[in-house]
């Protein structure tokens, strides 16, 4: 029979069903009950009015709800329902043959950036691609730059952020490059190469710089990956009470990015780390 244990997150919203058993080489994430099309068992679970997203992950179910209750009162129901999924060997995703991808586009607060999201799971990593030369081991990236108005392309979970240049505006290319994302992943394409890393790696932290990556990864990212963008911290100086990041896809270069970071960004690490924060700043 397989063993199903539930964890408890650091978000409350979310909770992670761990098994013994491998789900998935590639995680997929489902926001919604159209999107569940390609999974019986999210399909499922969107029956039910509290769940929120469907994260199938190689050795977990993470399920995020709305508020209407607290996991406590739902969590050993679902993980009964989970096992008895699997004990009976139904299927977690429909035939990849018969998979439809879908794409649709979203705007952003920045005008030159484009947001299209898709119904398949792209990519764990945080990937922004600036030039042709940085997308050799890119794919999807580099047969973007033969369109000669994108300027940059972010990828990340299941969606593309595009930056465009000035010489044409959205509506007049929307549609093209919605049918060429379709067609690539429908095609099962390599989004990345298998050698492909982001470059970012571990570095050693004091504690007032995890409190602050921990603050933005649950209160601030949500947000800016939402329309289409990501904040990188980058370092924090304990003299000065500067913190600085990186900002990414559609946060480089938005009209509003400087709101984000005082409104949104320093406000929020003001609010919960006090005298230990002075400012917050954008080194791109």
């Amino acid at each position: 029979m397989p063993q199903i244990k539930i964890e408890i997150t650091d978000k409350p919203t979310l909770v992670r069903f761990k098994t013994d058993q491998t789900l998935t080489k590639d995680p997929q994430k489902f926001k919604n009950i159209e999107e569940a099309d390609g999974s019986p068992l999210a399909k499922q679970l969107f029956k039910l009015p509290f769940i929120k997203s469907v994260t199938i992950n190689p050795k977990d179910i993470t399920l995020e709800r709305f508020d209407m209750l607290q996991w406590s009162e739902v969590q050993s129901e679902l993980k009964n329902f989970l096992q008895d999924y699997l004990l009976q060997k139904k299927p977690l995703f429909s035939d990849p043959d018969d998979f439809l991808i879908e794409v649709y586009a979203e705007s952003t607060p920045n005008p030159d950036t484009q947001k299209f999201v898709t119904n398949k799971f792209l990519t764990n990593q945080t990937i922004e691609i600036k030039d042709l030369d940085e997308a050799a081991k890119v794919p999807l990236a580099y047969e973007l730059f033969e369109y000669p108005f994108v300027k940059k392309v972010f990828i990340s979970q299941n969606y593309i952020s595009i930056t465009k240049d000035k010489t044409l505006e959205w509506i007049e290319v929307n549609d093209a490059i919605r049918d060429f994302l379709k067609e690539y992943l429908q095609t099962k394409k390599n989004v990345i190469s298998s050698s492909y890393s982001s470059g970012s790696t571990e570095i050693s932290q004091d504690e007032t710089s995890k409190q602050i990556v921990s603050l933005i990864n649950e209160y601030i990212k949500p947000a800016v990956n939402g329309d289409g963008g990501n904040i990188q911290f980058e370092s924090y100086d304990p003299e000065t009470k500067i913190v600085n990041v990186t900002l990414q896809g559609a946060c480089n270069g938005c009209p509003s990015s400087t709101i984000t970071l005082k409104h949104g960004i320093e406000a929020t690490l003001k609010r919960f780390l006090g005298d230990k924060i002075e400012s917050v700043k954008s080194l791109n």
